[in-house]
């Protein structure tokens, strides 16, 4: 009895090398049209689809395999006496192996804007015959990968046969990659609709590991990184020194990154967990890192440090004379590598494109919670309201109140920034009430309180953290505003003489 092999392919890497194996084990080779002249040429002897099932391609190769005696022979099942009766009847062949991968829809998709072009990479006959197969593994073995080959020709040279175990894996991973395929046909086909909703009825997610991570936020936690194929092909940082980077790591360099790249300057934030310890614009980096640093030294020490500009020696230099978990910053220098080589146990990285996600995800409970990233319009005179009405605010304090408000929307509620000159002087996060958090940004200011500018998250609840900020000399207050004292909040400010600027926008992060 003959044993039938289907393939047909797009990318045909290690093809070859695995058809002649089937051939060599007995199997007859049923090929797709490009597949079978691609065998052909290599002297692989196989029978193209059309001839097998007496039926030609049409459509211009929209219909191939999309026909009974492939179907038939893909889903009998050998121990159901009825449908071995049948494709004996029919005078259809058991089909033991498939293998196949589709039209490179998601690379095309990118290259190709027009949908009329784009939508001839969408496979239909590959995943159908996908389905059909993993449907029935029992009786078929479906390969979707190419990295399967290998070890399904060692399994069939040294048993003679795939195990049921590999056979039930290979088909989970068949209707894995038809369920992503989808997704991303799905997905990108919705941008050429008129209807935007960032929350559509149905949302998909076409996630794709991208690499095995040491562990999760505590070492007993397992964790992976996932890249949405919607998207960016490469990952948007490169490791250029140190071991793997962690779950923490990732989570870290990302606020920090993000945060520094808001900057309209040379820049330099300090994160720890999540939350900037330290933050600044400089004449240049070294100022921004020597002003970021000088926010709390303490802290500093283990942190992540994000730049966005390239480092060069000097700055290199002053890095090294502390310790940092990850440095991240779009380029170096070559000698700003060497050096930083020195240190061990430390990480370097380059980002590449940050790209925010059009949406956060949190789960709660059984469920999950989907929003828009927290982004806001540029923060200026005309989009602010300033008490006392009227007042004038010179660029210089402007820009510290827009700066500190930049900052503040990074730190974990309820936050509290507190900036002179373009750099952080104290910052009070994660409290449970907004006058703690006020404490705790002015104890760690101190004397360089006086004249600074105070950036809040959420509003004021009562006049007690302005009554606090005055006494350390706070010049000007920024916050969203929107409590039911606020009269009360704005008369304190007055009775100090701080200027209020209420921003209409709030930036909780829990």
């Amino acid at each position: 009895m003959k044993k039938y092999a289907l393939l047909s392919v797009w990318d045909k890497k290690g093809i070859l090398d695995f058809a002649k194996v089937l051939q060599e084990l007995g199997y007859h080779l049923i090929a797709t049209g490009k597949t079978a002249s691609f065998l052909k040429d290599s002297g692989i002897n196989c029978t193209e689809v059309s001839d097998f099932t007496q039926f030609p391609e049409i459509l211009e190769g929209r219909v191939k395999t999309l026909h009974p005696k492939i179907f038939g022979g893909v889903l009998a099942r050998s121990h159901k006496r009825e449908d071995m009766k049948t494709i004996e009847n029919y005078g259809i062949p058991k089909i033991e192996i498939v293998v196949l991968n589709f039209y490179p829809f998601e690379e095309k998709k990118d290259e190709i804007k027009d949908i009329d072009r784009l939508i001839e990479y969408i496979d239909i006959g590959g995943p159908s015959l996908a389905r059909a197969a993993a449907k029935n593994f029992k009786d078929v073995v479906v390969i979707t990968d190419p990295e399967d080959y290998e070890p399904i020709i060692k399994e069939l040279k040294d048993n003679g046969k795939v195990t049921e175990d590999r056979r039930k894996k290979l088909a989970i991973k068949a209707f894995k990659k038809t369920a992503l395929y989808d997704a991303i046909i799905s997905e990108h086909l919705e941008t050429y609709t008129e209807d935007k909703n960032t929350f559509p009825e149905i949302l998909i997610l076409p996630l794709k590991k991208e690499q095995e991570l040491r562990y999760g936020e505590n070492p007993h936690q397992k964790a992976s990184l996932y890249k949405d194929s919607r998207h960016s092909k490469e990952i948007p940082f490169e490791l250029l020194i140190g071991k793997a980077l962690s779950y923490n790591n990732i989570v870290d360099m990302y606020s920090a990154y993000s945060l520094v790249m808001e900057f309209d300057g040379p820049g330099c934030v300090i994160v720890k967990h999540t939350n900037p310890i330290g933050a600044s614009i400089g004449f240049n980096l070294i100022e921004a890192y020597e002003n970021a640093l000088s926010s709390d030294t303490q802290s500093a020490f283990g942190g992540i440090v994000a730049f966005n500009e390239k480092v060069d020696i000097d700055l290199a230099n002053r890095l090294n004379e502390r310790f940092y978990e990850v440095i991240i910053a779009p380029d170096y220098t070559d000698d700003a590598l060497s050096k930083l080589k020195i240190k061990k146990k430390r990480r370097i990285v380059r980002a590449k494109n940050l790209k925010r996600a059009p949406f956060e995800i949190k789960n709660a409970f059984d469920r999950f919670l989907v929003q828009e990233p927290d982004e806001i319009p540029v923060l200026d005179n005309t989009s602010l309201k300033i008490i006392p009405k009227g007042k004038k605010i010179n660029t210089l304090l402007m820009e510290d109140l827009v700066f500190a408000f930049k900052v503040v929307k990074y730190v974990k509620s309820n936050a509290i920034v507190i900036v002179k000159d373009k750099m952080t002087v104290g910052i009070g996060a994660g409290q449970m009430s907004r006058v703690k958090s006020v404490s705790l940004a002015l104890r760690q200011a101190g004397p360089r309180a006086e004249g600074a500018v105070l950036a809040s998250d959420g509003f004021f609840p009562f006049p007690d953290s302005i009554e606090l900020a005055a006494r350390y000399g706070i010049k000007a207050i920024i916050q969203p505003g929107g409590s039911i004292r606020d009269n009360e909040v704005i008369e304190a400010a007055k009775r100090a003489g701080i200027t209020m600027v209420l921003t209409g926008i709030r930036h909780f992060k829990h």
